[in-house]
């Protein structure tokens, strides 16, 4: 039951939290009834890269920035084929685009996806009422308008905690999608190998899939539940897993695959793939009060003591403490884990701890908000992860090195498994010169 609505309508809609705040509004979407975990994101733009990310299946999601599809909709900016949210709130949604790429206004995009939405909302108030009271359960109706009647079906909703979104929003079978001529020609004038890479996708954004083929890989998009042993028998040069919705704790046959896969070929991880790769080294994962949703997020490299603005969005996080006593001589000879891991960017380290089963793992990111991880390095297997989004789709460019740092380290890895010389300490070295600027290319 999802009929549209005609542009410009003025029916009213409702939004009610599961604390007992209320919101009246209008429609700007699909007629019906959303319900879901209610988050922000303070992106400026990107609201089409947003809607599109897989990574919000299951959400409500709140837009900071006032005004709203003011370029309209263009296919260039989709990152998967429709819509997984549930439902959208906005304060002023605009229903005559202009932008000569525009196809579309976005109130009739949402419409023709199905999903519910709702303008003319105090978005300031929501998202101090969402800082305070952390991500809950919520939804909008455009039929159900007694704010009790709804607030009590909101409190009978299930958690997003009890559902594996990832299987809702992964593939059912794989998928090839080839390196870019302009990459392959760069890697043979280089004289450097081809390189497959196979994708776990948990609900891969497009835009990660560009920055792997541009960067020179063929990738192998897979669903989230294939096995270790089918993903390796495909012979990849290094195994990427993907950014994806929910809690990863529901995403077990992805998480044993991680466990199998460490250490075997170069990894790379990116947001719930980082979660699920810390997991597989023994880290606790806890839910963040908020989440990290948006453009603007500030992020130390510890490595290059230079601050990142990164693209985020994520509620769930490592405890890198849980990882592991610090190595003393790795990090600035402190022996105790800092409450807040912001103590290592006033101290200028990037610490080391040991885990009981995959070595030593360097802290190489922490987010300057709040102090939680960002981003780890393992030191004595190929493989790292970050929890941000550096393929910047939406958002800046600022981390998107760290594409040509996983191709670095599939090369190197290449080169080891040609030649007993190279030295796994140089497992480091690729994130390293990326971090620098130093290219990989030029090095070959």
């Amino acid at each position: 039951m999802n009929p549209l609505v005609a542009e410009g309508s003025q029916s009213p809609a409702l939004l009610v939290l599961e604390d007992g705040s209320c919101f009246r509004g209008r429609a700007c979407g699909a007629v019906g009834e959303a319900f879901g975990e209610i988050v922000f994101n303070t992106s400026m733009v990107g609201y089409q890269e947003i809607v599109t990310d897989p990574s919000y299946a299951g959400q409500i999601v709140t837009l900071t920035y006032p005004q709203v599809g003011n370029y309209g909709v263009s296919e260039s900016a989709m990152q998967s084929t429709g819509t997984a949210l549930t439902g959208l709130v906005v304060r002023d949604m605009c229903h005559t685009p202009s932008n000569w790429q525009s196809t579309q206004s976005f109130p009739d995009f949402l419409c023709a996806q199905g999903v519910v939405a709702i303008e003319g909302v105090d978005t300031r108030a929501l998202t101090l009422r969402i800082r305070s009271g952390g991500a809950m359960r919520a939804a909008i109706s455009t039929v159900d308008l007694n704010p009790k009647s709804l607030l009590t079906r909101v409190t009978a909703s299930p958690s997003v905690r009890a559902h594996n979104y990832v299987a809702d929003v992964s593939p059912r079978q794989s998928r090839t999608i080839p390196a870019s001529a302009d990459a392959r020609a760069r890697r043979e004038a280089a004289g450097l190998p081809k390189l497959r890479v196979v994708a776990y996708d948990c609900g891969e954004k497009r835009g990660i899939e560009d920055r792997l083929t541009n960067a020179g890989c063929d990738v192998i998009a897979i669903p989230f539940d294939t096995s270790a042993k089918d993903a390796l028998a495909m012979r990849p040069d290094g195994v990427f897993f993907s950014n994806g919705p929910g809690d990863p704790e529901q995403v077990t046959q992805t998480a044993e695959a991680a466990s199998s896969i460490l250490g075997k070929v170069p990894v790379f991880g990116i947001c719930l793939g980082n979660q699920l790769i810390s997991m597989a080294a023994g880290a606790q994962i806890e839910k963040l009060p908020f989440g990290h949703h948006g453009g603007n997020e500030p992020v130390m490299n510890l490595i290059t003591h230079r601050v990142e603005i990164t693209a985020q969005n994520h509620n769930y996080g490592l405890v890198f403490n849980s990882m592991g006593p610090l190595v003393p001589e790795l990090s600035g000879n402190e022996t105790n884990h800092p409450h807040d891991l912001r103590h290592w960017v006033r101290a200028g380290v990037a610490p080391v701890v040991q885990t009981p089963s995959l070595g030593r793992v360097r802290l190489t990111h922490v987010n300057l908000n709040d102090g939680t991880p960002e981003g780890i390095q393992f030191l004595d297997i190929p493989a790292f992860s970050m929890q941000y989004h550096p393929e910047s789709r939406p958002g800046p460019h600022d981390s998107r090195y760290l594409f040509e740092s996983f191709v670095g380290l599939m090369d190197t890895w290449k080169a080891k498994r040609s030649s007993e010389c190279a030295s796994t300490a140089k497992y480091g070295h690729a994130l390293a010169d990326a971090c620098e600027g130093r290219s990989h290319y030029a090095q070959a």
